[in-house]
């Protein structure tokens, strides 16, 4: 017998700090369900997208998530793209978490059930400027992570002093020697000359990866640098579909997918992307500088893909002012680290508890605040550089 419609009532969002964007999606069974559809930098954009999303699917049945996902990305003529597929990452997340919790199961068991008990993490040191990441990293090994990510480089020029990559190997030496494996974020601020220089700098010292080596446009450039050393590659942030994807694994240029939930539409896509990938023998490891919600989310696709490899966390990351991951969490014991590793979540839905009152006073508090924008690197002749 066919069980009962579960309609959709509600979709709000709430723009809190630092920098993330939830929503919240209420049925009238009177389940709620979280998600996240924060982009940096682009937080007034999703909102207007989220405008269009409730005027279509509230009085659509929440158990129908993939029917709503094909219809939020196919009915419209203009697809895809940050802005369009983080707004339907948050309610697709918000789904997964109905879902789960009208059944009283985690995600991950509605996902084929879990393929390992905990999932492994890493953390960041320094900002966007590194410096002083030693300090940062002893204090990162101390709070139970066994690997960190740094940002290489400040501002570079297209072709500048290779002076300037010196520093980026000195620290990744000095934090090696805490016994911690160290990702390398490129950031997609070097371009193909400087970026070739600095892989073959890092190589000798074995980092764990090099991430968006060059902008997200040169997949052939891409291709090139990962035959020319043996450090795996990373990228996948600024790809926003499997489709995205698909250059990148014909020409063999990844080790290493890094979609990220909250942009490449929500758990129903990032679990897509896992089986899709492993296809190609590379490893998922989601990119997440992110909130709770967007952690949690990216927690259930881990437990239950076979080829994940390593979960970001954005606990005390740089960008956290006036909020942090744990801020909005009613029990944040969920997201402990232990010997680089945080316990499989067993909650039902997203199996994380928020607490929505401090989300409703924190998003009327700073309701009327200029949303959180990434600086603008110039150098010094005045010409614009990658952030």
């Amino acid at each position: 017998m066919a069980s009962k419609p579960n309609k959709i009532t509600k979709i709000e969002t709430f723009r809190v700090p630092p920098r993330w964007l939830f929503v919240r999606v209420e049925t009238e069974l009177g389940i709620v369900g979280w998600g996240e559809g924060t982009l940096e930098g682009h937080t007034e954009a999703i909102e207007g997208a989220y405008k269009d999303l409730t005027e279509r699917f509230v009085g659509w049945d929440a158990d129908q998530i993939q029917d709503i996902w094909q219809h939020a990305y196919r009915t419209r003529f203009y697809r895809g793209g940050p802005v369009l597929m983080s707004a339907l990452s948050g309610l697709d997340i918000a789904l997964w978490d109905i879902k789960g919790k009208k059944h009283g199961v985690p995600v991950w068991q509605l996902l084929g059930g879990k393929v390992r008990d905990r999932v492994k993490v890493y953390v960041w040191v320094g900002g966007d400027k590194p410096a002083d990441v030693l300090d940062g990293a002893a204090e990162r090994r101390a709070q139970g992570f066994t690997a960190v990510k740094m940002n290489a480089t400040e501002a570079v020029d297209w072709i500048d002093s290779p002076s300037l990559l010196q520093d980026t190997v000195s620290r990744v030496r000095d934090v090696k020697t805490l016994g911690l494996d160290v990702g390398i974020d490129f950031h997609g601020r070097l371009h193909k000359g400087m970026a070739k220089q600095l892989a073959k700098a890092l190589e000798p010292l074995k980092p764990f990866f090099i991430e968006e080596p060059l902008l997200p446009t040169q997949a052939e450039e891409i291709a090139d640098l990962a035959r020319m050393v043996s450090t795996p590659i990373a990228l996948g942030e600024r790809l926003y579909s499997r489709h995205d994807f698909r250059p990148y694994l014909e020409r063999r240029a990844i080790d290493i997918a890094q979609p990220d939930v909250a942009h490449c539409g929500g758990i129903s896509e990032l679990h897509r992307i896992a089986s899709y990938t492993e296809t190609y023998d590379v490893a998922l490891a989601p990119h997440c500088p992110l909130g709770p919600i967007a952690l949690a989310a990216c927690m259930q696709v881990d437990i239950a893909s076979p080829n994940f490899f390593i979960q970001e966390m954005s606990l005390q990351m740089h960008y956290n002012e006036g909020a942090d991951l744990l801020t909005y969490l009613a029990d944040p014991t969920v997201f402990t680290v232990k010997d680089g590793y945080v316990e499989a979540l067993h909650g039902p839905g997203l199996g994380i508890q928020i607490n929505e009152g401090l989300v409703r006073e924190a998003a009327a508090k700073h309701a009327n605040e200029k949303a959180w924008r990434n600086v603008v690197w110039k150098g010094e002749d005045g010409g614009l550089r990658e952030w």
